[in-house]
């Protein structure tokens, strides 16, 4: 098990991943850097390894992907994510490591909002869209995340080890931070500074076809994680309109005491059912999510004990190497 391990996802980072290696390297000396190549059609993966870095595939491509892979292939005490495109200053790395290692943050979050990134980004819509993601995840899930969707981030063994990784591209840096609040997690932000791509270096994020999936992604997540929350307010919508179609039904009925509209009753009554059956299903899935919480809860302390297991495995083996090496 590593102690530091920072991971690297790239995809055509040529021209970047040379120094994003050397900064990790010089930050955080005791690190392993591994540097995850997805596809990419430059000299990505030859720069990477001459720089020092452990340099492994995903071929499946897709941020998403590759991050599946990368957790699921390294076991380390603290886990440090960034982008292969050097705009996030690798001196903030071993702050966000402290706060997982001595201050028991599940995740910290280079939060790059509060410092730069509205001056030195220059695409305004990545700017409106990352304002629109924060608001809406604050508050439909009453949280505090400056920064939704950052690229640098410190984990814990727990958080890699319990997190699904269900999204393929660039919308699974909010299924994170969901997946973190919606546990109960310890969540730390830390201010870092952001500075804009050097000229030759492209974005692979598309400002509208990838947004599109984040708001999917975000209203998805919240039907799952917070379903009384979604069915009951798509339950008050049908109730107001099945009473808002039944108002003139019941005034013509009591101005001529007849039904003279009764396709619009029948409507009325199939809303009312609709609204009925919607808030009696976020009734049950909001059990049946109270039930997996539990569930979750036990298994993370299981994981949380092979975990200590590990660390004192590898304690031992230290000490033995060192007393044999002593004689």
């Amino acid at each position: 098990m590593d102690h530091i391990a920072v991971l690297i996802p790239c995809y055509n980072e040529e021209k970047t991943i040379g120094k994003v290696v050397a900064d990790a390297k010089k930050a955080l000396p005791d690190a392993v850097i591994y540097v995850y190549n997805n596809n990419s059609t430059d000299k990505t993966a030859e720069i990477a390894k001459q720089a020092g870095a452990v340099v492994r595939n995903e071929y499946k491509q897709g941020k998403g992907n590759v991050i599946r892979r990368m957790f699921r292939e390294i076991d380390a005490e603290c886990y440090v994510m960034v982008d292969g495109d050097d705009t996030y200053p690798m001196d903030a790395a071993p702050e966000l490591v402290d706060r997982v290692l001595h201050k028991n943050a599940d995740m910290v979050v280079g939060d790059r909002l509060s410092s730069t990134y509205f001056t030195e980004n220059k695409r305004p819509f990545h700017n409106f869209g990352n304002s629109l993601v924060r608001g809406s995840i604050n508050r439909l899930f009453d949280c505090n995340i400056r920064d939704i969707m950052t690229g640098y981030r410190a984990f814990s063994y727990d958080f890699v080890k319990t997190f699904p990784v269900l999204s393929k591209g660039f919308e699974i840096e909010t299924e994170m931070t969901i997946h973190a609040v919606y546990n109960n997690m310890q969540i730390d932000n830390v201010v870092i500074e952001y500075r804009d791509r050097p000229e030759g270096s492209s974005s692979k994020l598309n400002t509208f076809s990838d947004g599109i999936k984040v708001l999917e992604t975000i209203v998805s997540l919240y039907r799952n994680y917070r379903p009384m929350g979604f069915f009951g307010f798509l339950a008050g919508v049908l109730t107001i309109l099945a009473v808002i179609f039944f108002i003139p039904v019941v005034k013509g009925y009591f101005a001529t005491g007849l039904v003279r509209k009764f396709p619009t009753l029948i409507v009325c009554g199939f809303v009312a059912i609709a609204a009925l059956l919607s808030f009696f299903s976020g009734l049950i899935l909001s059990n049946m999510d109270r039930n997996a919480r539990r569930s979750f809860e036990v298994q993370r302390n299981l994981l949380h004990s092979d975990y200590k297991r590990l660390l004192q495995e590898e304690e031992a083996k230290q000490g033995e190497t060192e007393h044999g090496g002593s004689r």
